[in-house]
């Protein structure tokens, strides 16, 4: 047995395969595209085959050759037994280190409180959680799995299924008192709305106007007006202020319905398609840090 000759070139061609890009892969591996073009060439000599197509002009001026094409998906397989092999090496010092990407109002709101039964049932695993509103690469950047919310589809990933918002308004428990207090929707023209435009880019995330309208409060209120915010986390820390009401998820506000932060002044619930998914690699999911953080998170939300 031995390791495979050009190892670096190697990384190098499965990057540039992936992003078709010899700047991209370069700023991955963190080398110049200078250094990518000779590592492609040298290995295309070594092998006495061309791995791409260039073309001067054009959307696309890097293609595989289908030789590459069929070679990648071993490839890739291969650098994954290799990080197996890591993550069993870093294991006899009874310490793995895997990274989890989450939507930022999710891990603040739901995840983190709950994170340490997760560390108490698996000592050994050290958690690296990554929050932002951008999608990352998970090859690239080196991500073990991660939670998204959306339709299920992601292009390269395993999807599961985790939970599902419902959404209503909530607010501090001071607005539920005076000559203004939240009785019927229609009390909701006294009072600020808070809008969480995070999502504004799904038309099917509910909204103010589209909650009135599924309760049959169509022109009582004025939607347009209130605060709006690009936070779902910084909207509900306003109604808790009591600076207005904010249109709720079930995720989100549990925590702060329960311990008294927050109240539901009305009944009435609107549903959405859209969801929270456990995402991973499909080369990934028998690996035990995966395998591990899934069927926890899995029990969490199921005790929900």
């Amino acid at each position: 047995m031995r390791a495979p000759n050009n190892l670096n070139a190697l990384r190098a061609f499965e990057a540039v395969a992936r992003h078709l890009s010899y700047t991209a892969a370069a700023a991955e591996l963190n080398v110049t595209p200078a250094a990518i073009g000779q590592l492609i060439r040298g290995l295309e000599s070594y092998l006495d085959i061309e791995l791409f197509h260039r073309s001067s002009s054009g959307p696309s001026r890097l293609t595989l050759t289908d030789a590459a094409r069929a070679a990648i998906p071993d490839l890739q397989g291969g650098f994954d037994l290799l990080s197996n092999a890591v993550e069993r090496l870093q294991a006899s010092k009874s310490r793995i280190i895997f990274t989890v990407t989450v939507p930022p109002a999710f891990a603040e709101k739901w995840l983190l409180w709950r994170v340490e039964r997760f560390q108490h049932r698996h000592p050994y695993y050290d958690l690296r959680i990554q929050t932002g509103g951008n999608l990352v690469d998970f090859a690239a950047e080196r991500v073990d799995i991660g939670i998204r919310y959306g339709a299920g589809v992601w292009p390269d990933l395993t999807a599961t299924f985790l939970l599902r918002d419902e959404f209503f308004p909530v607010c501090s428990p001071e607005l539920m008192h005076g000559p203004n207090a939240l009785r019927e929707p229609s009390d909701l023209r006294h009072h600020a709305l808070i809008h969480d435009t995070s999502m504004s880019g799904f038309g099917i995330f509910p909204t103010w106007r589209s909650w009135l309208l599924h309760v049959g409060c169509r022109n009582t209120v004025d939607t347009d007006r209130g605060l709006q915010l690009n936070d779902s986390a910084m909207a509900i820390q306003t109604a808790i202020s009591g600076c207005g009401v904010a249109l709720g998820r079930t995720t989100l506000v549990e925590r702060d319905l329960a311990e008294g932060r927050l109240v539901k002044p009305f009944d009435q619930v609107q549903s959405c398609e859209l969801a929270y998914y456990l995402v991973h690699r499909k080369e990934s999911e028998q690996r035990a840090p995966v395998l591990a953080f899934k069927e926890w998170l899995l029990e969490e939300a199921g005790s929900r």
